[in-house]
């Protein structure tokens, strides 16, 4: 199929049921091993710093490890795979070193790996096409919040850098292949606007569209995001772009998350997709929540009407995945929400008038 053609495959298989992402990559990744020697490979070897931790370098030293996690996420029953590229900006590789080519082979490598792995699915099951999704991430910079307690307006980068950061990732995860784009575990809404802005310009400037699925991060029980924004304020503030869909990611399991979900499907007009954790994590770090437990909470959302998209952020695991595709098939998908049209904005609060 041709991309266009994968993109009416997506919207179609949307309409028809709920629709299934992968689970986290890196508690998989974590559970191989690896040495600092995987993470260098060849092409690093040499490479001033230390590598090990910075998963996103496998997609081009280990890319035997990436294709098998693909390959383990769709034969789960995951419609859709993300490339391994959560934090393959200029801005967030600075932390190992790396240069703006080796940043830009790590998009296109990872596209690539995904839209491989796709293909081989559809090939092998053409009644259950499977899609390929660039994974954009969140910065270890905030444009929305102070950088030093002392000075409100210090920040440690400007608008531009990070809209160039993230243009050159989207440029290169485009020409890997993907099918659509997805920007995940927001904490700042101006960093994501700065990643769409990168994306509609790019639009402008030729290249195919691809739909946008944009997914926040409410951090904790007071129902923001870090930068401060509740649910309606932050869909204010990004449906501009008329998304493919919208939704929440990480910080929270599915039990705390449910509220925040439930809200954006009231006032949503377009698809809504979420993610949660396998629970929180316990004193050591890890996750709990069994796949039983995920897939149970995540089937009542469906059979409640609140979702059209549903997959597993930190500490979901293949069988994760398997559980949730089984426990919602067949569930029919939400219908988006028809609003009186009017003027709706957003700072932290949203502001609507009639």
């Amino acid at each position: 199929m041709t991309r266009a053609e994968r993109i009416e495959a997506l919207k179609a298989a949307a309409k028809e049921r709920i629709l299934i992402l992968d689970g986290s990559w890196g508690v998989m990744i974590q559970r191989r091993g690896l040495d600092e020697a995987d993470f260098r490979g060849d092409r690093f070897t040499d490479h001033n710093g230390q590598m090990k931790g910075n998963n996103d370098i496998l997609c081009i030293t280990r890319p035997d490890i990436i294709a098998d996690l693909h390959d383990q996420y769709y034969a789960a029953g995951a419609d859709i795979s993300e490339t391994n590229t959560f934090s393959a900006t200029t801005i967030a590789q600075e932390d190992y070193k790396l240069d703006a080519q080796a940043v830009r082979d790590i998009n296109l490598q990872g596209a690539k790996l995904a839209r491989e792995a796709a293909d081989r699915w559809t090939a092998k099951e053409p009644h259950k096409p499977r899609f390929a999704a660039g994974s954009i991430g969140p910065l270890n910079v905030m444009l929305s919040m102070s950088s030093d307690v002392n000075d409100p307006g210090a920040r440690k980068v400007t608008f531009d850098q990070v809209y160039e950061a993230y243009r050159q990732q989207v440029a290169a995860l485009h020409e890997g292949g993907v099918d659509l784009f997805l920007i995940e575990t927001i904490t700042d809404t101006l960093n994501c606007k700065a990643a769409l802005k990168a994306i509609k310009d790019l639009e402008d400037e030729g290249r195919e569209p691809l739909p946008i699925w944009i997914s926040g991060t409410i951090t904790d029980r007071s129902g923001r995001t870090l930068s401060g924004q509740t649910v309606e304020a932050f869909w204010n503030s990004v449906k501009h772009v008329k998304p493919f869909a919208i939704g929440f990611n990480c910080a929270l399991g599915a039990d705390l998350m449910r509220p925040h979900i439930a809200e954006l499907a009231r006032i949503a007009d377009t698809l809504v997709g979420a993610y949660p954790n396998a629970g929180l994590p316990n004193a050591m770090g890890q996750y709990d929540e069994e796949p039983h437990e995920t897939s149970h909470m995540l089937h009542e959302w469906a059979k409640d009407g609140l979702v059209n998209l549903l997959g597993g952020c930190c500490g979901t695991t293949p069988d994760h995945i398997r559980h949730v595709a089984d426990e919602v098939r067949g569930i029919a998908p939400r219908q988006p929400a028809e609003r009186a049209k009017a003027l709706r904005l957003a700072g932290l609060e949203p502001f609507e008038l009639a």
